[in-house]
């Protein structure tokens, strides 16, 4: 998983790490928040029991990490995937749900921490009542274009 994340229903492997940008499941932009963090609870209030995707993520251009606050609906996954270049660490928030790394899978829940080492493959799967969790890994820079040398 990588922060955090673009769950989609169906499962698939959320790619949206891969720049700058964090998208919803309709592929609209996500919120974005400074590096002065957000109240969990607040959030998830006020993204309405239909919300999925990442529901907040950091943001500014000098920022070294990348963290996302993703919601599963219930039944809904992340398909199993591999990263091959990021450290991802996961702690759950509320919900319940199941994270498979490496063959092994462990309870996705409040307070649950977990890291996804590089090249370990992973996937999520949220419950009856869907999970939320939060995802923290070094920044990948997005694509840029520059002039040849």
């Amino acid at each position: 998983m990588t922060d955090s994340h673009k769950p989609t229903e169906p499962t698939e492997p959320n790619r949206s790490d891969r720049s700058d940008r964090s998208h919803e499941p309709d592929g609209t932009p996500g919120p974005d928040v400074s590096g002065d963090g957000v109240a969990v609870e607040a959030l998830l209030r006020e993204a309405g029991a239909d919300a999925a995707g990442a529901l907040w993520r950091l943001t500014g251009t000098e920022r070294q990490l990348d963290a996302n606050v993703v919601r599963l609906r219930p039944g809904a996954a992340v398909a199993a995937h591999v990263e091959p270049d990021l450290d991802v660490l996961v702690l759950g928030l509320a919900g319940r749900g199941t994270l498979r790394c490496a063959g092994v899978e462990h309870a996705l829940e409040p307070g649950a921490l977990r890291l996804l080492p590089h090249g370990a493959e992973r996937a999520v799967a949220a419950g009856a009542e869907g999970v939320v969790y939060l995802t923290v890994h070094r920044r990948r820079p997005g694509l840029a274009v520059r002039p040849r040398p």
